[in-house]
């Protein structure tokens, strides 16, 4: 495998070889990476329902002013054109740790919950497993979501007693099956959506406090002024519920835990890692996998922040968003490793930021695409992704090739002169060539979405087709039933249409007819 940088062949079938003979070359802007050192630590902080919109450095309408995130697209490259395979948390996760689409796996294809069991083949391949093998220390700390093997009292399937709000769940005893599985060597999770119960965190295998009350046994469900809001329709009487953004479902919770400390908490607990392995490990290479628990719902900033975005307690938190990745850097930077560390900031799908939230604030968190979380338009799944490896990744470089979260594992697997068994990863495409520098574009010439109500679409050739009509997710109307003799489906020119408002189906059978046929293979139908 042969890399150019600056004009310069360099040969070696390993990635060390690759660095070895970079740092040989002696060229002015590469770093001055540490010779026992010679694969780069990745740190890969992943938001939970964060806009590409929220970022100032990519939206300069933006209301939020995000300085740590402007500085990173300043050091890294920025993708124009990144997208989440779904535009929701359990799939987009999947994809994003097993390079595959969720969909080839039905019970990670949808929403699940906090007692929902594994959704991860344990024969599967993940970033953790494929850099594990590669010498790496790996690490999640954060959001999970992606299913536990939980033991519960009476030997049943796990599950939650919505008149009660108590499951049969044993948490002293340990989880049968969870992030150590998929090749993760330490984890400090949260099961779900900090929406859902139980609230509590999971060290390895163990529940850190097994006490358990109610959320309402902490918090009452109601506060005294009180406003219900577009988002009402996601809880029920027993939920708490304060005002627009800021409620959670009923359900048990660790006594000691608090919804308002979880971000700190696991900030805190990413920073420890790292600290740990440059402290125990310098030797060796270490993965962070940081998916954090915000700007999702509840939106409950720091006090720090509280009022300080100028667009509610939404862009307060977003705020906190910017000073953890200003925290990572500033460790990488205390601990001398910054110049040998991949940084990516990513987040799992589009905001949920529905149009009467851009009327009031004059905010739009998706950056003038249509939709929101949830839905099959752009909105639902365009992400904002940026990555910085000093004196590798060009910096200040925009990038507008068609990237998916699937593709970090091709592309790591590339990075470290890796394949990919068959079966493994199947709907990853490495853009390795883009990040070092030896080529301007993704090999990736289409890609498949699916939204919350199972609504599929896929783009190629700068046409985008969608199967059914409406938004197939969390912005009204969801389905629209088709008109006799009228589009079943929805076709859109990306180039001119951005904003997916002219409906093409009509005009461009022979494309519809393409695209669907590629869709359908893709899935295998």
């Amino acid at each position: 495998m042969n890399y150019s940088f600056n004009g310069k062949l360099c040969f070696g079938p390993t990635f060390s070889g690759l660095l070895f003979l970079l740092l040989s070359q002696a060229c002015t802007h590469k770093p001055n990476l540490p010779t026992d050192r010679l694969t780069p630590n990745i740190v890969f902080i992943f938001a939970d329902d964060m806009g590409y919109g929220d970022i100032s450095g990519l939206n300069s309408e933006s209301k939020i002013r995000t300085p740590a995130l402007d500085q990173l697209i300043h050091e890294g490259m920025v993708f124009t054109n990144a997208h989440a395979s779904a535009s929701v948390c359990t799939p987009s996760r999947y994809g994003l740790l097993t390079g595959r689409y969720a969909f080839r796996t039905p019970e990670a294809a949808k929403g699940i919950w906090g007692f929902s069991p594994v959704v991860i083949e344990p024969d599967k391949e993940t970033l953790a497993t494929l850099l594990k093998r590669e010498g790496y220390t790996t690490g999640i700390v954060g959001k999970w979501h992606l299913g536990l093997g939980w033991q519960t009292k009476d030997g049943k399937d796990a599950a939650l007693d919505p008149a009660t709000g108590y499951s049969n769940v044993d948490y002293s005893l340990p989880i049968r099956s969870g992030p150590a599985d998929f090749g993760f060597d330490y984890s400090f999770i949260h099961p779900a959506s900090l929406d859902i119960p139980p609230y509590l965190f999971i060290r390895g295998l163990n529940v850190v406090d097994t006490a358990m009350v109610l959320t309402t046994d902490i918090y009452p469900r109601r506060k005294e002024n009180t406003e219900y809001a577009w988002d009402k329709k996601h809880t029920d009487d027993l939920a708490v519920y304060w005002e627009k953004g800021v409620w959670w479902r009923q359900g048990e919770m660790s006594r000691s835990f608090r919804i308002e400390d979880c971000h700190e908490t696991l900030v805190a607990e990413g920073l420890g890692f790292i600290e740990r392995q440059v402290q125990d490990n310098p030797d060796s290479p270490f993965f962070l996998y940081l998916p954090l628990t915000g700007p999702h719902t509840p939106w409950i900033p720091s006090e720090k922040n509280k009022g300080q975005s100028g667009i509610g307690l939404y862009g307060d938190f977003v705020l906190d968003i910017d000073e953890v990745v200003e925290r990572v850097r500033q460790s990488l930077i205390d601990h001398d490793i910054l110049e040998n560390t991949i940084l990516v900031f990513a987040s799992d799908n589009g905001a949920y930021w529905p149009e009467v939230e851009i009327e009031l604030h004059e905010h739009d968190s998706n950056a003038g695409r249509r939709g929101q979380k949830g839905d099959v338009w752009d909105g639902g799944h365009r992400i904002p992704l940026i990555i910085s490896w000093p004196g590798i990744v060009q910096g200040g470089a925009e990038n507008n090739s068609l990237i998916s979260l699937t593709d970090f594992m091709a592309t790591f697997s590339e990075m470290a002169d890796q394949s990919i068994a068959e079966g493994q990863g199947e709907d990853s495409q490495s853009f390795w060539s883009i990040l070092n520098g030896t080529s301007h574009q993704s090999p990736r010439q289409d890609m498949v979405h699916h939204s919350s109500r199972n609504f599929f679409s896929i783009r190629h050739g700068g046409w985008k087709y969608i199967e059914g009509l409406g938004s197939g997710g969390f912005t009204d109307p969801a389905v629209i039933q088709p008109k006799e003799g009228g589009p079943t489906g929805q076709l859109y020119k990306e180039d001119t249409d951005p904003q997916e408002q002219e409906n093409l189906f009509a005009e461009h059978p022979e494309i519809v007819a393409e695209l669907a046929a590629r869709l359908d293979k893709i899935r295998g139908n």
